[in-house]
């Protein structure tokens, strides 16, 4: 029995023994461990930090409703200074123009005087359309940015770099091509309604004309913007209605710059192709079209300032 207990204590040490040599650490200088522990953290904080910087950059943010205020008073009051600063170029913006209809003519859409002429027809409808044409196209694109930003307070910043985008690149077409609107043109018996009816109408006529640039209709910015409109009203919008209305807006806005003898049809399609051009630098930057964001945006704050917040 006493033979037994011996070899029993022998065996449970040798066990010990083997353990203790088994957790025995490898033979490293504590300075190069802790050395390159510190190194692999920094690199994987480094990694970390770069990642929540890009994040935090273009991902959608909650909308400030001064901030954005600000932010559109002086957008428009900059596209307005640079667009009437272009040249006005008269003889190049008629050259530019009758290049325009003749192009239409042999497409065989050069419609726009018929159309000018029978809209005129009927004062009541006309006259309407020239108040359509001077006022929504602001209104209603003020107020498809305010429902955004309340309603769809996550899809706000990529919906509104399409249409800053979209204005931004159609400054460029003024400069680089200066088109005279159909009313202007010499010899073609275009009429200007607002002038004809005596109508309080767009900066385009009467006394507002010296404040604004009269041969910049290419690309239509009424098409570019209600295009902008539609679209997002369709894509967004819940109720049926809205939906249809976002659709028919772009449509009758495209009637309206005909019949008030304001645009050719091809300056909407030069509107259209800044709306695409908008719509591409939105992706580009948020890679998403913005109907797919997020509808709401949580706390966006940074978590520095979360933490501050939070109950002890």
């Amino acid at each position: 029995m006493a033979d037994s207990l011996a070899m029993g204590e022998s065996t449970v040490k040798t066990q010990e023994g083997l353990r203790g040599r088994t957790a025995t650490p490898s033979p490293i200088p504590e300075e190069e461990a802790v050395a390159g522990t510190s190194g692999e953290a920094a690199a994987a904080t480094d990694t970390a930090e770069d990642r929540t910087w890009l994040q935090r950059v273009r991902a959608p943010r909650r909308p400030r409703i001064w901030f954005e205020i600000l932010l559109i008073a002086v957008s428009y009051w900059t596209y307005s200074l640079i667009r009437n600063a272009v040249p006005e170029q008269k003889a190049k913006a008629l050259r530019n123009a009758d290049w325009i209809w003749e192009a239409e003519k042999s497409l065989g859409i050069a419609v726009e005087q018929t159309i000018n002429h029978a809209m005129n027809s009927v004062t009541w409808l006309i006259v309407g359309m020239n108040y359509y044409y001077a006022t929504l196209h602001f209104i209603v694109t003020i107020g498809v940015l305010v429902w955004l930003f309340r309603r769809h307070p996550g899809r706000y910043a990529a919906a509104r770099l399409v249409l800053f985008a979209t204005t931004a690149v159609a400054l460029l077409g003024y400069y680089l091509y200066p088109l005279a609107p159909p009313r202007l043109m010499n010899g073609q018996r275009f009429i200007d309604t607002v002038l004809r009816h005596e109508t309080w109408g767009s900066m385009a006529s009467g006394d507002l004309k010296h404040m604004s640039n009269q041969y910049a209709a290419m690309p239509s910015m009424h098409i570019g913007w209600s295009l902008w409109c539609g679209l997002t009203l369709f894509a967004l919008a819940s109720a049926p209605w809205a939906k249809i209305l976002g659709l028919l807006y772009p449509t009758l806005t495209l009637l309206v710059i005909v019949a008030t003898a304001n645009h050719f049809w091809l300056d909407a399609v030069g509107g259209m192709l800044c709306l695409a051009f908008g719509v591409a630098v939105s992706y580009a930057w948020y890679g998403s079209p913005p109907y797919r964001l997020p509808r709401h945006v949580e706390d966006d704050r940074p978590r520095w300032q979360r933490r501050l917040r939070r109950p002890a």
